[in-house]
């Protein structure tokens, strides 16, 4: 219950955002206050600015003992590997869109560090958040360099251009090298930073509500249930299953089945809509897979021995 309670929050701004696109316009309550020229302007601010600013100033902050902490991220990292080629599998399987496809298969991986961060702290304090903080710095660029891969793929652009350009990349690559460095900003630009980043978590989750759109093609449904099984079900079975068999302590293995069994990242349809896929298909694989994780994340956190 408690899992549950903290991702309506989540939920609830996605549904803020849906209610103010969906009212607005001519002839609505909400007159042309909030149509779609709005929100592009500030999916582009949190794609750009905001949501860079927030994993810049994270990933700078997490201490990195990678040490000590190796099977942890071997264990994290693997998962998501296994997610990525089963995607892959029902990509050839399936053979359905390709740029539907190239939009939605990174919903089989990313996670959702608003959510994972709030667990993590209700679960192990900050023991805990230590650990989920190392995993994401080494998780958001194999998970973005591989979504930012496919799209770039399927709309033609350069690979290598798009990932040099890509803001999500350029903050997580930056703030790695600032933390090896031992780089400590000053407080009052931290704490701007960090304000940012928090701006960002609501923006874009209202974002995503004012792209939703439930009602899309038959034939992309079996698509969308196969890429939400594989994040909410197999990515964190593995986990599971695997670190037992490893045999690492409770609560590592307790932070490496929360990661894996997070819903997929609301940031994945700014990106998508950023790179010219389908915006709306993602849209709704991020509010199946977070409405499904209501109950499926807190089903794995109690299987953890």
């Amino acid at each position: 219950m408690t899992t549950a309670l903290l991702l309506l929050p989540d939920l609830t701004l996605i549904l803020v955002g849906c209610a103010l696109r969906h009212l607005s316009g001519p002839r609505r309550p909400l007159g042309t206050s909030f149509g779609p020229d709005v929100w592009t302007a500030i999916e582009r601010l949190v794609y750009f600015v905001l949501f860079p600013a927030l994993l810049f100033s994270a990933i700078l902050r997490s201490p990195l003992d990678v040490g000590s902490t190796l099977p942890m991220l071997l264990l994290a990292l693997s998962s998501v590997s296994v997610a990525m080629a089963a995607v892959w599998i029902a990509g050839k399987v399936l053979k359905p869109d390709q740029r539907d496809f190239a939009s939605i298969q990174q919903c089989a991986f990313r996670f959702n560090t608003y959510i994972g961060l709030a667990l993590a702290q209700r679960l192990g304090g900050d023991a805990c958040v230590a650990q989920f903080a190392l995993i994401v710095t080494f998780a958001v660029p194999l998970c973005n360099g591989a979504a930012v891969l496919a799209l770039a793929a399927h709309n033609g652009s350069g690979l290598l251009h798009q990932l040099l350009r890509n803001p999500l990349l350029v903050a997580t690559l930056a703030g790695l090298a600032g933390n090896l460095m031992g780089l400590t900003l000053p407080e009052p630009l931290q704490a701007v930073l960090v304000r940012m980043g928090q701006a960002s978590v609501a923006l874009g989750l209202m974002a995503v509500g004012a792209g939703l759109n439930l009602h899309g093609a038959s034939d992309s449904r079996l698509l969308l249930a196969i890429v939400t099984l594989i994040k909410v079900m197999l990515l964190p079975a593995c986990a599971l299953w695997v670190g037992q068999a490893m045999g690492l302590p409770r609560e590592v293995l307790q932070t490496v089945v929360l990661f894996s069994a997070l819903p997929t990242a609301s940031s994945a349809y700014i990106l998508t809509v950023q790179m010219g896929g389908n915006g709306p298909l993602v849209a709704r694989a991020v509010t199946v897979s977070t409405l499904v994780s209501i109950l499926s994340l807190p089903m794995w956190l109690s299987w953890v021995p």
